[in-house]
């Protein structure tokens, strides 16, 4: 019976959420160790320099005052030998050389009592002492830090759906309507020279990444438009998503690896082996969920590298797939299909209208959750209400699409990147 089906459903969820807890915990205590660790590092390097600054005024100090005691020890010697040269004169040489030697005596003294006052009278005699005075944030800081970090709780909502008979099966039907309708301006054409392009990403920064199949290479475009660079013999290059830390994944398609990649350095961080066919690409919380062919959806752990399942349903070459709160968005060229599900694998509805929208690739979310996706062989862009329940068109071949791919939207900036299979790309701003 579907209440007791329902039931099991939502007794899954349940506990799907209290795992989830669970990981949250760890990955917050993770967090705050590698918070603790960063703080005593930077003490640590606070200190360092406080040695070194502190280790080069003493030796600085030190020789002023070891060249004022070999200066001065010197002097002392000269003095000496005057004291026995005049002990010495004045017992042999006659009365008229004994005057005529101590006024030359004289004239020294005179000279070393005058080098003895100098020292006297100038910073050299004074007595050196190093002190310090701590930083009043320091000092502060256990009365003005009484906490790591505050703990916050959030609830979004299930989007639990009820399975009744009349709709367990077949598709949602879709419609148009008119509060789904974007309006979109052409900010930027340009020629991007690739061929059989797979994925573009807007960089916070305003760059934009574009992967090549064919030539197995990523190449990084200004915001202008110009090329900046390529990063290249990396193999086969699929999807491409932003994971923070000036760093980028590459799905890798038939290959079974996920490549890291520092765009600072432009250059391989790390691979990870999926064991698996990865294409569609998506991230969120330090995990990977990846379009794995025959095995679905599957997520991986960027941290132990660990592979879950999120979803056995079959997914053909070309697979896309995108995120958003607590749903997962998926296209599948082969059936012409959008598919939303949960993190648990569940079917929550599903978009197939072979008349408006035929080989579904790149997926993309707004801020609502409404999710744009590429037609290819419609040459067009549509967005699906977050239910599923409505469609809009707001690009098509009149907008100079032909066979498109890939596209991306960026949720701080309201703009949408859509390439075509080869040479064009398209920057759009939507409201």
């Amino acid at each position: 019976m579907e209440v007791v089906e329902n039931i099991k459903r939502l007794c899954t969820n349940w506990k799907y959420n209290l795992k989830s807890l669970e990981n949250k915990n760890r990955e917050i205590e993770v967090e705050i160790k590698e918070n603790r660790t960063k703080i005593n590092l930077h003490l640590d390097k606070l200190q360092d320099n406080l040695k070194k600054e502190l280790m080069t005024v003493e030796q600085k100090e030190s020789r002023k005052i070891e060249k004022m005691l070999t200066t001065s020890g010197k002097k002392e010697k000269e003095i000496t030998d005057i004291q026995v040269n005049n002990a010495s004169i004045k017992q042999k040489a006659s009365e008229l050389k004994t005057f005529l030697t101590i006024k030359d005596i004289a004239k020294e003294v005179a000279a070393e009592e005058k080098f003895i006052e100098s020292l006297t009278t100038s910073n050299t005699f004074n007595h050196v002492d190093v002190s310090y005075q701590i930083n009043k944030t320091l000092q502060q800081i256990t009365a003005s830090v009484q906490k790591f970090e505050d703990i916050c709780v959030s609830s979004d909502p299930c989007h639990f759906i009820i399975q009744k008979l009349k709709n367990r099966q077949g598709s949602m039907p879709a419609r148009t309507i008119d509060k789904l309708r974007y309006f979109v301006t052409l900010q930027k054409r340009f020629n991007t020279g690739l061929s059989d392009v797979q994925v573009c990403v807007l960089l916070p920064d305003g760059r934009m990444i574009f992967s090549c199949y064919e030539q197995d290479k990523i190449a990084v475009f200004e915001s202008n438009g110009s090329k900046d660079f390529e990063i290249n013999n990396i193999g086969y290059t699929f999807d491409v998503v932003f994971i923070g830390d000036d760093s980028i994944a590459v799905s890798s398609g038939e290959s079974d690896t996920i490549h890291i990649i520092d765009l600072k350095k432009q250059k391989l961080k790390k691979s990870i082996k999926v064991h698996t066919h990865n294409e569609g690409l998506v991230y969120i919380y330090k995990h990977l969920i990846y379009c794995a062919g025959e095995k679905g959806l599957q997520m991986v752990n960027l941290s132990d590298e660990s592979i879950t399942n999120v979803s056995k349903n079959k997914l053909p070459y070309g697979a896309y797939v995108t995120t958003f709160r607590n749903k997962l968005f998926f296209t599948n060229p082969d059936n012409n299909s959008v598919t939303c599900c949960d993190y648990h694998g569940n079917i929550l509805w599903t978009f197939c209208d072979t008349s408006v929208l035929k080989c579904p690739l790149g997926i993309s979310v707004d801020i609502s959750g409404n999710v744009f996706v590429v037609g290819c062989y419609t040459h067009s862009v549509f967005v699906i209400s977050s239910d599923g329940h409505y469609y809009s068109q707001i690009l098509s071949r009149e907008d100079g699409l032909k066979f498109p791919q890939v596209l991306h939207y960026d949720q701080s900036t309201n703009q949408i990147l859509v390439v075509n299979t080869a040479i064009e790309a398209f920057v759009y701003g939507v409201k």
